[in-house]
């Protein structure tokens, strides 16, 4: 039998590959960078050859990368679920889910009691951390996200349409400085989640003033946290429509009156062969019901 390189190596160069980053794959893999380019490295010996192209802070999967991921994929996904097959019990069905957390406590948690209730035997892992598309296969089977649009080589459902809200404080609404047109943003900060950066400059078009430039920018990657800093009158949130009303929060008020379509959605998604197994294929019909 031909001698295989380290199993180790070979997870290392597919993590680095589907998350085209050095040091987001060393977080999934609990190591540090430089122990996971070793790992990357001793591939690349045993093969005799450079698998990505390495440029100043970042790196990108080579011709030979890219063949070497589609061969061995399918391989590493199969292995992934024996392993999970002989984890879980006979009666169990479990579902890998990767889901953002401001979606999971406002539109997903207060409903998994009735799934539960149709199907005692489904359990979900639920896993909040970032990357969850280029994690799909390899330790997620599914994945609810928010995006524009997604890779067509996944299988994608779109569950929901939404508009832009600007989002404040009651306290910034009220008094001589209260904000009640537009052009007052110049004199706030704008927070932006980081996976929908152009919702302002979205908005902003539409009302016809793409020139309309904030005090500030502030970034978050949590949905919850940019809610609250909002209701502490920290800034000006641009977020959903569904993110303001399921957040029923007395202290959030919704400035101006502008109907802007977001150009960002909630999608469902997993590999198409993920589709064919029983934990996906239950919890992809439950959620688009429950959407629909």
């Amino acid at each position: 039998m031909r001698r295989l390189p380290p199993l180790t190596a070979i997870e290392a160069f597919v993590q680095v590959a589907r998350l085209g980053s050095v040091k987001a794959a060393a977080e999934e893999l609990a190591l540090s960078s430089p122990a996971l380019t070793r790992r990357v490295q001793t591939l690349e010996r045993f093969l005799g050859r450079a698998l990505f192209e390495r440029r100043h802070q970042s790196i990108k999967l080579n011709a030979e990368g890219e063949r070497l991921l589609q061969q061995i994929a399918p391989s590493i996904d199969a292995l992934s679920d024996a392993i999970e097959s002989m984890t879980s019990g006979p009666d169990i069905l479990r579902l890998r889910l990767g889901v953002l957390p401001l979606f999971a406590s406002q539109r997903l948690f207060p409903h998994l009691a009735e799934l539960r209730t149709r199907f005692p035997n489904l359990h979900i892992d639920v896993d909040t951390a970032a990357h969850s598309i280029s994690r799909l296969g390899d330790g997620l089977d599914a994945a609810i996200t928010l995006a524009r649009e997604l890779d067509p080589a996944l299988y994608a459902k779109r569950l929901d349409r939404n508009m832009v809200y600007a989002i404040t404080s009651h306290r910034l609404t009220t008094g001589p400085k209260a904000i009640t047109r537009p052009e007052q943003l110049e004199e706030h900060t704008v927070m932006l989640h980081r996976d929908m950066p152009d919702t302002f400059d979205s908005w902003r078009a539409a009302i016809g003033m793409r020139r309309l430039e904030p005090a500030a920018v502030d970034y978050y990657d949590s949905g919850q946290l940019m809610l609250e800093a909002a209701a502490q009158g920290l800034g000006v949130a641009f977020m959903h429509e569904s993110h303001y009303n399921d957040a029923h929060d007395e202290r959030l008020v919704r400035l101006f009156d502008f109907s802007v379509e977001s150009p960002y959605s909630y999608w469902f998604a997993c590999r198409p062969r993920a589709l064919a197994t029983r934990p996906v294929q239950i919890f992809h019909d439950w959620l688009v019901d429950l959407f629909a």
